[in-house]
């Protein structure tokens, strides 16, 4: 009989969440932090010393594996810390703060810390160019909410501009907040983050008018008239990306239902990870590294 996930230990025992942890970040014995010694490091044990604690023999200083982590300076429970991490990637649209802290039993302002700090671990630092030896990527704009200090008006110019990338080899996404949608703002970006070998796939949109200049091929579907998919060329489409936004938006609207903008890149940088980690073969938890090896940038 098949139990839940939710009932392994490392949810519910100190011990074997901090071992978990261990393994994962650890996976040839404990490492310290300090001098990066792997040799003369031992586990403290008794009652004096907290979970989890080691000391390096070489340069003499104590440690645990939350060092260098998310996990860093905070006194909440491992066990909490895993179990806020498994909803929040467990949840297709999201769990908002108030909803982590009804589940969890923590207060509003320590939920809404750890699913920032969740959220900025999801950011993806590998900016490998999509659509290497000449595969296909989706380029496609979205807009949500009221930019900051903007009064609604017709048109998008006051809402807040999203870019998202789809490779549809890897089948992965790269959102990023943008200033505004004209050529000067989307081509570099483009460029920065595409393979010029790229097939580049996008609407009949006056900002990519000139994007064939920079890859080998610029597919594009003209959704004014109708056409979901090119007439010309059946592969040319962006329903990945206009399918990702969807997720985004009843995600955004549904569950969290206000984002302040400075915040947004955090949120995005969640649903660019869910996106990318969908897989069964990718389960939860499986992406447990990235979280626990994250460091935080600046202003987490």
């Amino acid at each position: 009989m098949k139990t839940s996930l939710n009932s392994h230990p490392r949810f519910h025992n100190e011990e074997a969440a901090y071992a978990h942890i261990e393994s994962v970040l650890w996976p040839n014995g404990p490492v310290c932090p300090h001098c990066g010694a792997t040799k003369r490091v031992g586990k403290l044990h008794g009652k004096s010393y907290r979970i989890g604690l080691y000391k390096c023999y070489v340069c003499r200083k104590q440690f645990t594996v939350k060092i260098g982590t998310i996990f860093e300076g905070s006194h909440l429970p491992m066990t909490m810390w895993l179990q806020a991490i498994y909803l929040m990637s467990a949840s297709k649209k999201g769990i908002s703060s108030n909803q982590l802290h009804k589940t969890l039993g923590v207060t509003l302002k320590t939920a809404w810390f750890m699913s920032h700090r969740i959220r900025e671990a999801m950011r993806n630092d590998d900016l490998l160019p999509f659509g290497a030896k000449g595969g296909a990527v989706e380029s496609d704009e979205t807009f949500i909410g009221i930019e900051d200090g903007k009064k609604e008006q017709r048109g998008y110019v006051h809402k807040r501009k999203i870019l998202s990338l789809i490779d549809r080899d890897s089948g992965y996404a790269r959102s990023f907040v943008v200033d505004s949608v004209n050529s000067k703002t989307i081509v570099p970006l483009l460029q920065q983050n595409v393979d010029r070998e790229a097939r580049v796939m996008t609407d009949e949109a006056e900002q990519c008018a000139h994007i064939d200049d920079h890859f080998s091929e610029h597919g594009v579907v003209n959704h004014g008239s109708g056409e979901c998919v090119s007439k010309k060329d059946r592969t040319v489409h962006v329903n990945c990306a206009e399918g990702y936004f969807s997720i985004f938006k009843r995600g955004m609207k549904g569950v969290h239902q206000h984002c302040k903008q400075r915040h947004l890149h955090r949120y995005l940088a969640k649903f660019d990870f869910r996106y990318n980690n969908r897989c069964a073969k990718k389960s939860p938890i499986s992406s447990e590294r990235k979280f626990c090896s994250g460091g935080l940038s600046e202003g987490a």
